[in-house]
């Protein structure tokens, strides 16, 4: 398959993956609230499981709206925040070839939590009620990291602020303006 450039030199790209009650959706929503416009959220929740109700299996529609709509929005000039579980083994393929695409700098953030730290996070939240702590244990898999050590490791000692703040300087967006419109 022939590369296809998107982005530019100036956006960022970052992933953000991790087991379920990591906290991936509280850092991508805290980037977005510091950072402010010009920085597009790209949840595999809402295009999985909302947009297309769909399963988490291998070769699901899912991993290419994710990819389409991560290109769309680097090609837009947006800085990009890709979210979600991502299984290194369903997506890997997928952002191994979104990370070679993009022109611009792109970083990877794996937040690793324990078990027992996801099953008490999960507990509050909305969620719950849906997804028992069986079911939690099912889909949670340790270190599940992609290859070539392309994403740093973000421990459960790490608060979202201090999360926050480590993505905003090491990709930069610290430095950058938001659009104004």
């Amino acid at each position: 398959m022939t590369a296809v450039r998107v982005g530019t030199a100036e956006t960022r790209l970052i992933v953000l993956r991790g087991n379920s009650a990591s906290g991936k959706s509280s850092v991508a929503a805290g980037l977005r609230d510091r950072f402010g416009r010009g920085l597009a959220l790209v949840g595999q929740d809402n295009l999985r499981r909302v947009v297309l109700r769909e399963h988490d299996r291998p070769g699901a529609a899912n991993i290419g709206l994710i990819d389409l709509t991560a290109r769309y929005a680097l090609d837009a000039g947006y800085h990009v925040v890709v979210e979600g579980i991502l299984y290194a083994d369903h997506y890997g393929d997928m952002l191994a070839r979104l990370r070679a695409d993009h022109r611009g700098r792109t970083h990877g953030y794996y937040l690793d939590v324990p078990l027992e730290e996801t099953l008490a996070r999960h507990a509050g939240k909305p969620i719950a009620d849906e997804v028992d702590a069986d079911r939690l244990r099912e889909w949670y898999r340790p270190s599940d990291l992609l290859p070539g050590g392309v994403e740093t490791v973000v421990g459960a000692d790490s608060t979202l602020t201090a999360t926050v703040d480590r993505v905003m300087l090491d990709t930069g967006l610290a430095g950058l303006p938001a659009r104004d419109r």
